[in-house]
């Protein structure tokens, strides 16, 4: 154990110059500065001769030192986590209280002072006490609270501890967790219906006791934590909204490197070709670094032939972007769209899928959250244009308001025609890109679109340029088909398409690629890996008697038979008899025919007798009697007789 108490006669031994060297010089000491006033620092000694003990926490730190160098059994309590938490708590104190700390550091500095000044201890705790009406014990116990603590630092540890009323009501174990189960559900039931239940079961299941309503509310504030109770409410979207939104910065990229899209359904009511009514659906892309709207097209919904077009209108005006971020809906997922893509999590994946538009053209595809307005900034875009389309006088009367329950007083008095509310769509796009005082980081003042074409004119921007064949990919659909046999003429939305090259395809699935509203163009056939195969034409049904087109088609055919001649002929280039003579020689001479060791029986009236001995009459009709009774006895065996038998 390290030694913290010592006597008078241990503490005259230390040698300093400073420090009393004799047992009667050190009590004059203790006396001035009033060491046995320290209860829990000056202690009686036990054993004979009684007197008192010191902590070493009451000594100079030169003279602790000096024991430490001496005997090196003091152990001097650190200060420095201490230190730390008295100011932790000074912190969290309200000012009043931290009023209180420096109240009490001005009185106790002024007892160090005077005691600095010549004044013994004991006489400065006496007159300051005097002075202030301050009891000594109070002082006395403020100045022991300084000990090892560097001046800076007394502030801190003078700060009061008393931690207020923590007084809490007592209140029935079971009554409150039901309570807590009732209130904190996202039906949000009033705090006082809760209450009214809880205390009527109460009543019933002879809980008590039972604090009143205001008591439990501000208890329940106190225990449960405030974002707890707003997820238990309100739920995770008011919940997330506790915790910062994350900033992005969207000056790493330059213009057309990466762009966002998504769908908005608008508040409006307009009238389609067909003379329906309903509410139309603009899908639109944004370049991510200016916030400029790059293409849009207005649909009945979000699906995939809008995307396939939004995204060739992009391409066709101002590039291939690097990066899309895309949520995972039903039409971005498409594989017309993202077909192959390995992060794309939605409809099964198939080997034989198309090669999606996005993937063919290099484009890395990036799934974002829906509706969350961090991930695609296009969201902040939509609630701008929702106010200057939805709300523009040429759609009074066809705003149909942005809830079931915010319908204004002339709901569905109005249809815009589509091709009017398209115009206007396209007229607030523009407006909305040169719309100047842009507070955007990447902006600074100017307009989307000035901050767009500011990029493009740097040298360091480049920006992919889409080829003719590429543009094959938005303009046509792409679809998994497979050529029939023998032909490998191709059917698709009950038309039938062909060209020569299908023939080395028959039988083998295909993807095509086709405009929808212009099937009768043609098609255009690629392999499953995306390479080209041809352009097929559409094969009109004729009438059955219609001669003009017989004779076409004859002709048509003869022409075809015709050139696939002159492809056999290209490839062969040797004749049939000169194939022949390439043949090798065969020998014609018979082989000498193998001795057989087995020899057949010769039977019929008309064979020639061969020569040889006399024939045996006995034996010729014993060999009769056993041929006819084997003719006469199917499915018999005849043992044969042993010579002497016969």
């Amino acid at each position: 154990m390290l030694k913290e108490w010592f006597e008078v006669s241990e503490l005259a031994g230390v040698q300093l110059a400073d420090w009393p060297n004799t047992e009667r010089g050190l009590n004059t000491l203790i006396e001035r500065e009033g060491w046995r006033n320290h209860g829990e620092r000056c202690r009686e000694r036990d054993g004979q001769g009684g007197g008192f003990e010191y902590h070493v926490s009451l000594l100079p730190a030169s003279v602790q030192a000096k024991l430490l160098a001496q005997s090196g059994a003091i152990r001097i309590k650190e200060k420095g986590a201490a230190t730390s938490e008295s100011w932790r708590h000074y912190e969290c104190l309200s000012e009043k209280k931290k009023q209180d700390a420096k109240d009490r550091l001005s009185v106790v500095a002024r007892i160090d002072t005077m005691h600095r000044g010549g004044m013994s201890k004991t006489h400065a705790v006496a007159f300051v006490s005097m002075e202030t009406g301050i009891g000594r014990a109070t002082l006395w116990n403020w100045e022991k609270l300084t000990h090892g603590f560097a001046r800076e630092d007394w502030l801190a540890v003078l700060a009061p501890k008393n931690p207020g009323r923590t007084a809490t009501a007592e209140c029935h174990p079971s009554a409150y967790e039901m309570l807590k189960a009732d209130y904190l559900r996202l039906e949000k039931p009033g705090f006082a219906a809760c209450y009214r239940r809880m205390k009527e079961t109460a009543e019933a299941q002879g809980w008590e006791p039972i604090p009143s309503q205001k008591t439990l509310k501000r208890r329940i504030e106190r225990d449960v934590p405030r974002g707890a109770i707003v997820l238990s409410r309100e739920g995770k979207d008011a919940a997330k909204q506790l915790y910062p939104a994350q900033t992005r910065d969207r000056s790493v990229f330059h213009a057309m490197e990466a762009a966002n899209a998504d769908g908005h359904k608008f508040d409006v009511f307009v009238k389609w070709e067909d003379g329906s009514i309903g509410r139309p659906l603009m899908l639109a892309l944004q370049d991510l670094y200016s916030g400029t709207m790059l293409a849009h097209r207005v649909q009945r919904s979000e699906n995939k032939d809008a995307v396939r077009l939004a995204i060739g209108d992009m391409v066709e005006s101002f590039g291939i972007p690097d990066h899309m971020y895309l949520d995972n809906g039903r039409g971005f997922a498409s594989k017309w769209i993202t077909g192959r893509m390995k992060n794309r999590f939605r409809f099964k994946v198939k080997d034989e899928d198309p090669s999606g538009i996005l993937h063919t053209l290099g484009v890395e595809v990036h799934w974002t959250t829906p509706y969350s307005g961090q991930s695609k900034p296009i969201e902040r875009a939509f609630r701008d244009l929702c106010e200057e389309i939805a709300r523009h006088p040429k759609c009074a009367g066809a705003y149909t308001g942005n809830s079931p329950m915010a319908k204004p007083e002339n709901y569905g008095s109005k249809a815009i025609p589509i091709a009017e509310f398209e115009q206007l769509v396209a007229e607030q796009i523009v407006r909305h890109n040169n719309r100047e005082g842009r507070r955007a980081a990447c902006c600074n003042g100017r307009s989307f679109m000035q901050t767009f074409q500011a990029s493009l004119e740097d040298p360091s921007t480049l920006v992919r340029t889409a080829s003719e064949a590429q543009r094959r990919l938005w303009l046509m659909a792409a679809e998994g088909v497979k050529s029939r046999k023998p032909s490998g003429e191709i059917h698709l939305n009950g038309n039938r398409y062909w060209a020569p090259s299908l023939v080395d395809h028959m039988g083998q699935k295909v993807i095509v690629r086709f405009d929808p509203d212009n099937l009768h163009d043609g098609i255009f056939v690629y392999r499953l890996d995306g390479s080209f195969v041809c352009a097929a034409e559409c094969i009109e049904a004729v009438g059955f008697n219609d001669t003009n087109a017989a004779r076409e088609h004859a002709r048509n055919r003869r022409t075809y038979l015709k050139a696939l001649r002159e492809a056999r002929d290209l490839e062969v280039s040797l004749g049939i008899d000169e194939v022949a003579n390439l043949l090798p020689k065969i020998e014609t001479e018979p082989e000498a025919m193998p001795e057989q060791r087995v020899v057949r029986l010769a039977v019929g009236q008309d064979r020639p007798v061969p020569d040889g001995p006399a024939w045996d009459e006995e034996a010729s009709e014993s060999f009769g009697r056993a041929m006819a009774a084997m003719s006469n006895s199917s499915n018999r065996v005849v043992p044969f007789q042993s010579g002497a038998d016969s």
